[in-house]
């Protein structure tokens, strides 16, 4: 587990990080419903030194693309 979290962690920093509001601004959807594809393990959340939830985004343009398409 903590291999893993430390490979996301270390894909974070060489990736733009993006605020769950800027991801629900992309979306037209509530910050809210952003946590909820979370909790539903549609989107990987990385947590700042602060506990803030940012998300990557190359996941989020990945579930923009599927939802383009209708697959999410």
């Amino acid at each position: 587990m903590e291999q893993v979290r430390a490979e996301t962690q270390a894909e974070a920093s060489a990736e733009r990080l993006l605020s769950p509001a800027e991801v629900a601004e992309q979306f037209g959807v509530d910050v809210r419903t952003v946590a909820r594809w979370e909790h539903d393990g549609r989107l990987t959340a990385i947590r700042t030194l602060g506990g803030h939830r940012r998300y990557l985004q190359r996941e989020v343009l990945v579930l923009l693309a599927a939802r383009a398409k209708g697959t999410a």
